[in-house]
């Protein structure tokens, strides 16, 4: 039955969150016991839910993190930067004898940026009914991380994205390192899924199709509402299944990839909730993007949300 109460928050976002360090300019692994200089090294919360809800905050929203962190020094770290951007952290589990999980990030001079990852707390976390009322306690509920979530995976997430449809939510869904296995653990979680969020890297890998509007029928097959598939330089494919269309990219100097796709999906969320069409939401989403892009880690970029819809208007299209 549809909660018709009016949630406490704008957005929950549920999954994974870890700490990233990131280097740039990387060049090479210096040999052995020597060293190389490189310009910048920085400290974020990232993820799949991470980085998602820091862009949120940013852009107004009032926002819950869900997820799970060590109770380490990493783990203190990314509850302090989650609170400092104003997100409750009330819903945020813990764990002793688990690492928080991290990455490190040798960002390349092209943006790339290879990583090494300790999954640690993000297998731990699980989300149970009982937990239900405070998850889903938002407008939105985004399940941002499956395919390194360990106990969620699978029918947990099913169950709690059917909840937040039977409560009347708008769900978004995103994942990271979709390998074909994955499909058989997240398929049945599809038909509660308003808007799916994964690169169309990601969504191929799934699906076992190459074209965007192939992987976009394959999965509006199974249920899901709008698919938003992320293609880097070359935009975005966005079909409701009714229409589709494309987006183009904006040309910009690109400094680190890191967290675009989660900046892309924050920026989605930010703007359906101010009730703008999925085409309008998806050029501000592209903009998020674009900003994160244009700095190094998975906050950069990003101010507050006028100047968010400045740049919307403002930044260069690619040709």
């Amino acid at each position: 039955m549809s909660d018709t109460t009016k949630p406490t928050y704008d957005v929950s976002v549920v999954g994974l969150y870890c700490i990233d360090i990131l280097g740039r300019p990387v060049r090479r692994i210096p040999d052995g016991g020597t060293a190389d200089f490189i310009e910048e090294i920085r400290l974020t919360v990232a993820g799949t839910a991470g980085g998602t809800i820091i862009d949120c905050a940013k852009l107004g929203l009032k926002a819950l993190a869900v997820g799970a962190v060590g109770e380490d020094e990493k783990g203190f770290f990314v509850r302090a930067t989650l609170e400092g951007f104003g997100i409750d952290t009330s819903a945020m589990q813990r764990y002793k004898g688990v690492h928080t999980a991290a990455s490190i990030l040798a960002v390349r001079p092209n943006g790339e940026r290879p990583c090494l990852h300790v999954r640690g707390s993000s297998d731990a976390l699980l989300i149970t009914e009982a937990e239900y009322p405070r998850v889903l306690d938002a407008r939105f509920v985004h399940m941002g991380g499956n395919g390194l979530l360990g106990k969620m995976d699978g029918e947990p997430t099913r169950a709690l994205l059917a909840a937040a449809k039977a409560a009347g939510r708008t769900t978004t869904f995103d994942l990271i390192f979709a390998e074909a296995p994955l499909m058989a653990k997240i398929k049945p979680a599809m038909a509660y899924v308003d808007y799916f969020v994964p690169s169309i890297e990601e969504a191929s890998a799934l699906c076992g199709h190459e074209t965007p509007e192939d992987c976009a029928k394959y999965f509006h097959d199974l249920g899901v509402g709008t698919c938003v598939l992320t293609m880097g330089g070359d935009g975005a494919f966005i079909s409701t299944g009714d229409t589709t269309f494309r987006l183009p990219a904006h040309d910009i100097k690109v400094v680190d990839t890191t967290g675009c796709g989660d900046a892309f999906t924050g920026g989605l969320i930010t703007a359906l909730h101010h009730d703008w069409d999925i085409e309008k939401a998806a050029r501000f989403a592209g903009a998020c993007g674009a900003l994160v892009a244009g700095g190094l880690g998975s906050d950069a970029g990003i101010v507050d949300f006028d100047q968010t819809v400045v740049a919307m208007n403002s930044l260069p299209i690619k040709r």
